[in-house]
């Protein structure tokens, strides 16, 4: 049950969750256990060393690691002290983490050990950095986050926190440009804390066991983690997504609830002894960040004797938009492709280019109004503004509603690519691709692929006289972008398809490796 009287704000969780049931076990990380009490007290310390580092309110503090129990510790002493946690993807390549860390204006960034020498790499690109901790020890040269913790008293500041008070910032990709960091704030919270309540899917009891397995670099992981924290869940986070460690998570810790994108419900679903693992004491499973085909789900459904709940939203959305319920996973009902309805506190409607509503089961853009919608972008008034229009976020999914209410998602407005729950945006790999010596033009696409969902593939014109293997232009492009980006297939065409103004016609590209599929997502 979410304690509304107690939990105002982020702040507020461990205070209340240590009054309330202190000796509970609130996180276990390979074989660490952390009770609630503890992991107040370890917050406390974090919060007063933000404070003696001179982090003033909304002071930007980075992440760089894999899943970590030391990142809650972190996460709810940073909001204690005002300051706002920046996520950075880990898969970033080191010109695109300085980025973020010099976009954020970072002052401490916190770096788990396997990417102790991309930080090294870059540092002094980021002139905002004045303290580096290292997460698992180990460096002569920078703090480890066990003794910078203790360093400090284990006093709750008891700052005042504002609805509007930044919490995390997590960068996105544009479809052009830079990645944006998108503002999520106490309001967002507490939004999302009560749908996922008013809706009935976070139904979670104190003791419970949720498993914290997507990354905290993506709004899922972070939010995942913090509700299970707001109902005094016990929290078994994972390093990595693996699928053998989760199986053996599942039988042997008896893992009660579990988000996971489709990709990861797959791989389970491909183990070899997936059959002999004890699974019955999962009774919940969420999933999102991409579409999941119907085989999928059915397999799954046929695997864990479990309630699903899928889950639509954006980064700009806290995660939270639409849910499609159990009851509508019954194949019988026809809304396995749906991706469900409104939250009570959140709107959702369909809209054609002048922002008019369009009619029941006609294709418009997703638009989305409550208070999970960010602030806005970080230091991007412009880009905030084009977004969220009249309260309104233009999500750049193309859907439409059914006569039930029931929203599917049928395209992309915008022509994002969604690669194992990764946002990929071509501008950004076009970009990386054209410095190499031998390309005259690209187009990037995504196309259908049955283990990622889609994956990225470039359709590239060589310059007269000049020539390139596929091998040679995939490895220019990982010095370049992180892995997930660079594509995974490319097409040497004479020219490529554009309209009379010289945009490139990606529908048309695309068009063929979708033939035969209802909708262009997968």
């Amino acid at each position: 049950m979410f304690d509304r009287e107690h939990i105002r704000s982020v702040a507020d969780i461990t205070r209340a969750q240590a009054k309330a049931a202190p000796n509970d076990i609130a996180q276990v990380f390979e074989g660490r256990s952390t009770s609630y009490a503890a992991l107040h007290e370890r917050s406390n310390r974090c919060a007063q060393g933000f404070l003696a580092e001179g982090c003033k309110p909304g002071a930007r503090v980075g992440f760089i690691g894999k899943n970590s129990d030391r990142y809650f510790e972190m996460l709810h002493g940073a909001v204690k002290a005002k300051a706002v946690v920046v996520g950075v993807n880990w898969r970033l390549a080191p010109p695109e983490v300085a980025y973020v860390l010099n976009d954020a204006k970072a002052e401490i960034v916190f770096v788990g050990a396997e990417f102790y020498d991309v930080v090294a790499q870059v540092l002094s690109e980021c002139p905002s950095v004045r303290r580096v901790v290292a997460i698992d020890g180990g460096r002569v040269d920078w703090i480890s986050f066990d003794e910078w913790r203790d360093s400090f008293p284990a006093v709750d500041p008891m700052l005042p926190s504002d609805p509007d008070d930044d919490v995390i910032q997590l960068y996105t990709s544009g479809t052009t440009g830079h990645p944006k960091g998108v503002q999520l704030t106490n309001t967002n919270y507490m939004a999302i804390f009560e749908a996922g309540e008013m809706s009935g899917w976070a139904d979670w009891k104190r003791g419970e066991v949720n498993l914290v397995c997507m990354p905290l670099f993506h709004v899922a992981g972070v939010n995942i983690g913090l509700i299970g924290h707001v109902h005094g869940t016990k929290n078994i986070i994972l390093k990595d997504v693996d699928p053998q460690a989760i199986l053996k998570l599942i039988e042997t810790e008896k893992i009660n609830i579990a988000f996971m994108v489709p990709a990861v419900i797959l791989f389970l679903l491909q183990q070899p002894n997936i059959k002999s693992v004890d699974v019955s004491s999962v009774r919940q499973i969420l999933y999102g960040a991409s579409p999941i085909a119907e085989d999928v789900l059915k397999q799954a459904q046929a695997t864990f004797n479990a309630g699903f709940i899928q889950l639509y939203g954006l980064t700009e959305t806290t995660g939270g938009a639409t849910y499609l319920p159990p009851h509508a996973h019954d194949p019988a009902k026809g809304k396995l492709r749906s991706c469900g309805i409104s939250y009570p506190n959140m709107e959702i409607r369909v809209v054609d280019e002048k922002g008019n509503e369009v009619p029941q089961g006609a294709v418009g853009e997703i638009v989305i109004r409550g208070g999970m919608v960010m602030k806005g972008y970080w230091n991007r008034p412009e880009a905030t503004h084009e977004a969220v229009r009249g309260g309104w976020f233009h999500s750049g999914d193309a859907g439409y509603f059914d006569a039930d209410g029931y929203l599917y998602i049928h395209d992309r407005v915008k022509d994002m690519i969604v690669s194992g729950g990764e946002n990929v945006y071509p501008a950004e790999v076009e970009n990386a691709l054209f410095g190499h010596p031998a390309v005259a033009d690209v187009a990037v696409i995504g196309v259908p692929d049955e283990r990622w969902g889609e994956a990225v593939k470039a359709c590239i014109v060589l310059k007269p006289g000049a020539s390139a293997d596929v091998a040679e232009i995939i490895a220019f492009a990982k010095t370049r972008i992180a892995g997930y980006k660079v594509p995974k297939t490319i097409d040497f065409v004479a020219a490529l398809p554009r309209n009379p103004s010289g945009k490139v016609l990606r529908r048309e590209l695309r068009a063929p490796y979708w033939e035969g599929r209802a909708r262009m997502v997968n």
